[in-house]
């Protein structure tokens, strides 16, 4: 599924949207069991912010899918970021106990000050 943007209404002010998916799943490629998780995404918008229900559908991909914890962040992040272009963002991964084990995994991604100088600039 594609994620889809929209224009930003405030692009000269920074401020963070938080969106929080509870009911992330995905498969434990070595294992084949589900994981189940709490997907936080944090992100300072640019030019565009990320529609929300692209983003349900685009992490709902990831339920038939062998991945690790560590992959799927990595992979939500580098997605989210080719799509919107933000100031910066934060992907947090806090997943249910498994064996007596929880983990959660933080991905971030902060935009060379030289882009957004040389976007601001009239």
């Amino acid at each position: 599924m594609a994620l889809e943007t929209f224009p930003n209404q405030f692009p000269q002010r920074d401020y963070e949207i938080e969106i929080t998916c509870p009911e992330f799943t995905a498969v434990c490629p070595k294992t084949g069991q589900p994981d189940f998780g709490t997907i936080v995404i944090s992100y300072v918008p640019d030019a565009a912010c990320i529609e929300l229900k692209s983003l349900k559908l685009y992490l709902f991909g990831f339920r038939d899918r062998g991945i690790f914890y560590e992959h799927s962040i990595n992979t939500i992040l580098d997605d989210l970021v080719a799509a919107c272009a933000p100031r910066r963002m934060s992907v947090v991964g806090d997943f249910s106990p498994r064996g007596g084990i929880t983990s959660k995994i933080t991905a971030r991604f902060e935009a060379p000050s030289w882009r957004r100088d040389r976007e601001s600039s009239p």
